[in-house]
């Protein structure tokens, strides 16, 4: 397995990657509204990605996926290609943003409802986004893999809610996937060993009915199985000397950090 630890240099490229992912989402979020289409998102995205931020949409053409970003409406867990679905008030969608400035990735995505979401929609968004936010504070030099995936399989269980094992985070850098992979469920002290300079995503994929999902025939979309509705959070991260950087918050998050100052 190689891991690739990021110098200063190539730390502060990633922190611009990130900065300019998250900046993505919080642009879409007024366009997120019912009669609009995913296909329709998808072409905002894109055209903020290569014109306003003169950046490129990694998942354009990777390994064939044929859109600039990623729409997963309701049941679909994770890669929903962007189209014809129209959005109507009470869906849940997550929208996956990784945007490449500089030869470096910065990879994020977050759930926006149309309308008022219903109950379970909302509570699943809250797990996940929290159980994400779990997996993330066990970063830090010395701790393992393992604490990430347990911390954030516990949480989510104990709601009675299920992790998806099929998919799960990964290093990210000069390379859109690179290793280690970061399951979502685990034991605590197993695993890869993190270190400093280590750039990796946390994205809990979190269902509200049984784990199991199915990749319909696009070769790209994946659903749970029993259709029940599925949440996803996801940060890029950086591996301090003292813990961690979370390199793709949005403006609101920035400015609630600046303000307490942890």
């Amino acid at each position: 397995m190689t891991v690739t630890i990021k110098t200063k240099e190539e730390q502060d490229k990633m922190r611009v990657a990130g900065r300019l992912a998250a900046d993505v989402l919080d642009m879409i979020g007024d366009y997120v509204k019912p009669g609009v289409t995913t296909g329709e998102l998808d072409q905002v995205c894109h055209d903020y990605i290569t014109g306003t931020q003169n950046a490129v949409p990694a998942p354009l053409n990777y390994r064939g996926f044929p859109k600039s970003i990623c729409t997963s409406v309701n049941h679909v867990v994770c890669h929903g290609i962007p189209g014809d679905k129209t959005l109507k008030s009470g869906d849940a969608v997550n929208i996956d943003i990784t945007v490449i400035k500089d030869g470096f990735h910065g990879d994020t995505s977050r759930m926006f409802f149309v309308g008022k979401p219903g109950i379970q929609a909302q509570r699943l968004s809250d797990v996940a986004f929290e159980a994400m936010w779990l997996g993330i504070r066990e970063l830090a030099p010395g701790k393992f893999l393992g604490d990430v995936g347990e911390a954030i399989q516990t949480f989510v269980e104990k709601n009675r809610f299920s992790v998806v094992r099929e998919y799960c985070g990964h290093g990210i850098g000069r390379v859109f996937h690179e290793d280690p992979q970061v399951l979502h469920y685990g034991h605590r002290g197993a695993g890869m060993e993190l270190r400093e300079g280590m750039t990796l995503t946390v994205e809990p994929m979190v269902n509200a009915g049984k784990r199991q999902v199915k990749l319909l025939n696009d070769g790209w979309t994946v659903v749970t199985k029993d259709h029940s509705l599925s949440a996803q959070w996801e940060h890029t991260v950086l591996i301090t000397a003292d813990g961690f950087e979370v390199l793709t918050l949005g403006a609101e998050a920035r400015a609630n950090l600046a303000k307490t100052g942890s």
